[in-house]
């Protein structure tokens, strides 16, 4: 029919991305709305610029937070680290997770229980730090990922533990 949507549907592999700008509702009251907002929109073009930079696909925002996916778990892992040092720049400490897994796909929505692992993983990071599931595979070069066990009882349930992105 003319005007609708193809809804494709399936199940994709996918290193799904979750960030969290760390203490927002705190720096939000401090700086009032206008000042929040204009910094919230440099942090969202920061993120927009580093997915861009390496290939990840904006699924969805929420205040201050984005859910991304990516095809190629080394380009989520250069982009989450970018990410952080990129809004590190704007005085701004994210939080971010990442976990690959099979994701269940309906038109631009992507859900599944690796995202909800992701999106866990990602609240369970420190300001500042990007925790990685034992599901992400180690990039070529670039950041060196440590996956020992996470004492975190709040990551646990992710395949294998988490661990932080050491640059």
């Amino acid at each position: 029919m003319p005007g609708r949507r193809s809804q494709q549907r399936g199940r994709i592999l996918a290193t799904v991305l979750f960030t969290d700008v760390v203490g927002s509702t705190d720096l939000a009251v401090a700086l009032g709305d206008e000042r929040w907002q204009a910094l919230l929109r440099a942090h969202d073009e920061s993120i927009r610029k580093h997915l861009g930079r390496f290939g990840g696909r904006e699924v969805d925002t929420a205040g201050d937070g984005f859910f991304a996916i990516f095809d190629v778990p080394a380009r989520a892992v250069r982009c989450a680290a970018g990410i952080a040092e990129g809004v590190g720049t704007l005085g701004l400490a994210v939080r971010a997770g990442l976990h690959t897994g099979e994701c269940e796909v309906a038109g631009t929505r992507v859900s599944g229980i690796a995202v909800h692992i992701g999106a866990r993983v990602g609240s369970s990071a420190r300001p500042g730090q990007v925790l990685v599931t034992s599901t992400v595979p180690r990039p070529g070069s670039g950041g060196r990922v440590d996956l020992r066990r996470s004492r975190d009882p709040r990551a646990e349930g992710g395949p294998g533990g988490v661990a932080p992105l050491r640059a």
